[in-house]
């Protein structure tokens, strides 16, 4: 890079706003490790901020790829979190920029913003557990650090559903016990934890609230994937329209896996509301799959699990992960005679599509195009997009 490059730089992360750390803001000075509450057991290996969790922000899926080139041209320590975060370990890169870690998520932020289009939010701490947290509390668009001396104070003012691994029904256990906030969790004994919530998951909280990370950066390429949305003419109420949507989606994804001879191990659900954010949700699928119907009910089961009411939905989009070759999955043998019809039926409707166009057959209950009432015989319509 040259000085005239890195002279931009600077001058335009002096320009860039939304740059704070716990320490920055007012009544959120750390106390001195071991004064109660959740720091009285925080540790991590070393006392310097050195990972970055980057959050890309709404739309990153489209160049996910490109995006972490821009973390792997600082550190070679990153590992992929589809669809749209990352973890950089730049513990190297310290002494070769001559910055600190808050100085390198800055700098990420600048050539993102600046080459992409795309303004990602950027955790920084000493370890995951932190970075993670220290993003999510952050304001969009925003380099947040923790820095060791402060994780204590953090941790003890975050509500406990803001611990990462405490889902939905983990969190409404722990908080009909009381424990509502990290401190709480963290100032509660161990063996009364593990009665509520069992041996292995109770000592793996309690750790977490008091700052005991034992995860690290693990380098890892970002599985192949392919991602399929729909967008709904109007602001979407109605479930059974999203579902009849859904089906439409997993149809397009495992027609195109079985045509490329692929099948998925995961499948992640995002739902974008009129007020403009979204919700993503991913599961494991029981096995690797490229059946639509296998696919729609795992999509149905991440719809229904958000519990929406009277969302507002814009559109719903799905990504099949974790793409393998179909001849090295393992498949379960069934001997429901409707499986193997359904399976015969699949790819007699693939050959005609194969010859007619990916519209000649569609599932029964699928979403026609918006003012429409048949599919179109080029394509599919402005609303289903692959990604």
């Amino acid at each position: 890079m040259s000085g005239t490059e890195r002279a931009g730089e600077h001058a335009g992360e002096r320009g860039m706003s939304g740059v704070e750390s716990t320490g920055e803001r007012a009544g959120e000075r750390a106390e001195e490790p071991g004064a109660g509450g959740a720091g009285g057991a925080v540790e991590r290996a070393g006392d310097v901020s050195h990972v970055l969790y980057v959050h890309f922000g709404e739309g990153a899926h489209e160049r996910y790829e490109e995006l972490l080139t821009l973390l792997t041209d600082i550190t070679p320590v990153v590992q992929a979190l589809p669809p749209d975060a990352a973890l950089a370990d730049v513990r190297g890169a310290l002494r070769y920029f001559g910055r600190d870690a808050a100085g390198l998520a800055r700098l990420v932020r600048l050539r993102a913003l600046a080459l992409h289009g795309t303004d990602c939010t950027v955790g920084v701490a000493a370890g995951p557990l932190l970075a993670r947290m220290a993003a999510h509390a952050g304001a969009p668009g925003t380099v947040r650090e923790v820095r060791p001396e402060q994780a204590a104070d953090f941790l003890d003012r975050r509500p406990v559903a803001a611990l990462h691994g405490v889902g939905p029904a983990t969190a409404r256990t722990l908080c009909s016990y009381g424990l509502d906030s990290v401190g709480r969790l963290a100032a509660t004994p161990l063996a009364t934890l593990q009665r509520i919530l069992g041996a292995t998951q109770g000592r793996r909280l309690h750790e977490r609230a008091r700052g005991v990370d034992r995860t690290t950066v693990t380098p890892t390429a970002p599985a192949r994937s392919t991602a399929a949305e729909h967008r709904f003419p109007h602001d979407e109420l109605d479930p059974d329209r999203r579902r009849r949507a859904l089906l439409t989606l997993a149809d397009e994804l495992g027609f195109r896996m079985r045509a490329e001879h692929q099948v998925a191990r995961g499948l992640s659900l995002t739902v974008r509301y009129a007020d403009r954010s979204a919700t993503t949700r991913t599961r494991t699928l029981p096995e690797p799959t490229a059946h639509t119907p296998a696919l729609a009910r795992a999509a149905y089961a991440l719809h229904d699990a958000l519990g929406l009411q009277r969302a507002r939905v814009r559109g719903v989009a799905l990504r099949a992960e974790e793409l393998t070759a179909a001849e090295l999955a393992t498949r379960q043998l069934s001997f429901d005679v409707r499986e193997e019809k359904a399976r015969r039926a699949e790819a007699a409707a693939d050959r005609a599509r194969d010859r007619f166009g990916a519209y000649a057959v569609r599932p029964a209950g699928a979403e026609l195009p918006a003012g429409g009432e048949e599919w179109p015989d080029d394509g599919p319509d402005e609303g289903v997009r692959a990604a």
